[in-house]
C-alpha cells in the first residue's frame, strides 16, 4: 500500500471513525440509560428527549404518582388529610427529587420539602388562580422547580391545591453516570485510536526509517555484508529495494577493487619476472661483449642477435599492457569497415604460415563460406584477435610436432571462426576462466608458458566490441578450439535502391 493511501486511511481514521465509534457509543449508552431512567422513576418516556430535554424529564419523573394523587383527590378526597397518606406520598416523591404541598384556603397545611422554602410558597397561586392555569408551573428561588398542582375541595367545603415540587436544579444519578460513561468512551476511543495509528505509524514509517538508519551506519562502517528486504510494497518499500540495489553494486564494486587491487600485484609480480628474464639475458650478453668473451665475428653476430630477441620480448610484452589498458579503460579507437573474409583470412594464413613452419607447426586452412561474404571488423585489432590466439597456441603445443587448424563457417547470419591446435589442452575446471584477465592455468611461469595472463582476456574484449562472442573447448591432452562469431554485413534496402539508381 502506498504511503499516501496509508495517510489518506490516517485522516478517516482520525476523524471519521472516532466519530462513528463515539455517535454509536451515545446511542447505546444513551438508550440504556434511558431504560434504566423509566424503570427507576415510573416515566415512559421513549426515545432520547428525557436526555436532551432536561424539562421534560424532571417534569415526567412524579407523573404517576401525580396522577395517583388525583384519583385519590377526585375519588377518596379524605385521604389527603391523612398524615399517613400524605407522609408515604412525599416519601416516595423524595426518592424521584419532588416534594408535596397541600393548602387549604390558600395556607398550607404541609408541606414536604426538608428545606426553608417560605419564598417559593409566597408565590404559590391561590385556589382560584390555580383554577384557571393550566396543570404546571415553574418556579425560580434558590432553586429552580417545576410545579404540577391539582385544585380540589376538602369534604367539609374548603379549597384546596396539592402541588408536588420537582427539583431541576440538579442531575439524576443516571444522567451522572451517562456523562462519566461518555467521558470515559471517548478518551478510551481517543486512545484506542491513538495506538493503533502509533503502531501503523511506526510500521509503515519508523521501523524502515530505522531500518534504513542502520544499514547507514553498516555501509558507513563498511559492513556490506547484510541485506535489507522491502517489508510492504510502498515508496519506503521502493527505497529500501533501490538502497538494496546500491549496497550490492557498492558491494560488487568493493569486491572488484579487492581483485584488481590483487590482479594488480600478480601483474606487477609477472611483469617483474617477465622483464627480468630477457633483462638477465641482456645484461649477461653484453657483458659477454665487454669482457671480450665474443671475440670472434660469429659470436658477436649470436650475442646481437640474441641480444635484440629478448628487446623485441620486452616490447612485445609492453604493448600488450598498453593494449590491454586502453582497451579496458574504453580507450581503444576502432576503425570498423567493410571485410571480404576471404581475402582477410587468406593474407592472414598467409602470413602466419611462414612464422609457425619455423616452429615445426603444421597450418592447416579452411574456408567454407562464400567469397563474396563481407564481415564489418576493425581488420588491425581482429588480427591482433588471431595472433594472440595463435601464440597462445604455439605457447602450449611446445617443442613437439605440432598441428593448427584454421577454419572458417557460415553460421547463417555470423561467420564462425575455429582455431584448433594439438596441445597439452585446458583442464575443465580452468576452461571458464581463460577469458578472465590475469588469468593463468600454470602458475609455474616456465620458460615456455610464461606470460601477462592478459592476452585472451584482450581478444574477448575486442570480440565483444565486434558485436560477437568467443568460447573455448578442450581436451586436455589433445588439444584446445577456440570459437568466436562474427555477424555478417547485409545490405540494408537504402543501399540497393541507391545503387540500382
Amino acid at each position: 500500500m502506498k504511503l499516501g493511501t496509508k495517510l489518506k486511511i490516517s485522516f478517516v481514521i482520525i476523524s471519521i471513525i472516532p466519530t462513528l465509534l463515539m455517535s454509536s457509543v451515545v446511542v447505546l449508552l444513551g438508550m440504556w440509560q434511558v431504560n434504566d431512567i423509566n424503570s427507576s422513576y415510573d416515566t415512559e418516556i421513549k426515545d432520547f428527549t428525557s436526555l436532551t430535554n432536561p424539562a421534560k424529564l424532571f417534569g415526567n419523573i412524579a407523573d404517576k404518582i401525580f396522577n395517583d394523587v388525583e384519583d385519590v383527590l377526585e375519588n377518596d378526597v379524605d385521604k389527603i388529610e391523612s398524615s399517613e397518606y400524605v407522609e408515604e406520598i412525599n416519601g416516595k416523591l423524595l426518592k424521584k427529587f419532588s416534594f408535596m404541598v397541600v393548602t387549604k384556603n390558600d395556607n398550607v397545611v404541609y408541606s414536604g420539602s426538608d428545606k426553608n422554602i417560605s419564598d417559593i410558597i409566597e408565590k404559590l397561586p391561590s385556589y382560584s388562580e390555580c383554577v384557571d392555569m393550566q396543570n404546571s408551573f415553574y418556579v425560580n428561588g434558590e432553586k429552580q422547580y417545576i410545579v404540577r398542582y391539582h385544585p380540589f375541595t376538602y369534604s367539609d367545603g374548603s379549597q384546596g391545591v396539592v402541588f408536588i415540587f420537582t427539583g431541576i436544579d440538579g442531575i439524576i444519578p443516571q444522567l451522572k453516570v451517562l456523562f462519566i460513561e461518555l467521558l470515559i468512551a471517548m478518551i478510551l476511543i481517543i486512545f484506542i485510536t491513538g495506538i493503533i495509528l502509533t503502531i501503523w505509524i511506526y510500521n509503515s514509517v519508523l521501523r524502515p526509517m530505522n531500518r534504513l538508519t542502520e544499514a547507514t551506519r553498516k555501509i558507513s562502517e563498511g559492513d556490506l555484508d547484510f541485506t535489507l528486504e522491502a517489508e510492504a510494497d510502498d515508496e519506503f518499500g521502493k527505497l529500501c529495494d533501490d538502497f538494496e540495489e546500491m549496497r550490492k553494486r557498492l558491494k560488487q564494486s568493493t569486491e572488484d577493487k579487492i581483485r584488481d587491487d590483487e590482479e594488480l600485484k600478480e601483474l606487477i609480480s609477472n611483469i617483474s619476472h617477465d622483464l627480468k628474464t630477457p633483462i638477465t639475458a641482456i645484461k649477461g650478453y653484453v657483458e659477454g661483449i665487454m669482457d671480450g668473451v665474443a671475440d670472434t665475428p660469429e659470436k658477436m653476430d649470436k650475442y646481437i642477435h640474441t641480444i635484440y630477441n629478448k628487446a623485441n620480448d620486452m616490447d612485445r610484452l609492453i604493448a600488450e599492457l598498453t593494449t590491454y589498458s586502453r582497451i579496458d579503460t574504453n580507450r581503444m579507437p576502432y576503425n570498423f569497415s567493410k571485410v571480404n573474409v576471404d581475402e582477410y583470412f587468406n593474407d592472414c594464413v598467409d602470413e602466419l604460415a611462414y612464422e609457425l613452419g619455423s616452429k615445426n607447426i603444421k597450418l592447416t586452412y579452411f574456408n567454407y563460406t562464400d567469397k563474396d561474404t563481407i564481415i564489418i571488423a576493425d581488420s588491425e585489432q581482429l588480427k591482433r584477435v588471431i595472433n594472440n590466439i595463435v601464440s597462445n597456441s604455439v605457447k602450449y603445443i611446445g617443442n613437439k610436432q605440432g598441428t593448427l587448424n584454421i577454419r572458417i563457417n557460415d553460421e547463417g547470419d555470423f561467420i564462425r571462426v575455429e582455431i584448433e591446435d594439438n596441445g597439452k589442452g585446458i583442464e575443465s575446471k580452468d576452461l571458464p576462466y581463460i577469458f578472465d584477465r590475469f588469468y593463468r592455468t600454470d602458475s609455474s611461469r616456465n620458460s615456455n608458458q610464461g606470460g601477462s595472463g592478459i592476452g585472451l582476456s584482450i581478444v574477448k574484449k575486442i570480440i565483444e566490441a565486434h558485436g560477437g562472442k568467443i568460447w573455448a573447448t578442450s581436451r586436455p591432452g589433445t588439444g584446445t578450439a577456440m570459437h568466436f562469431v562474427i555477424r555478417k554485413y547485409v545490405e540494408n534496402v537504402v543501399e540497393r535502391v541507391n545503387e540500382n539508381e
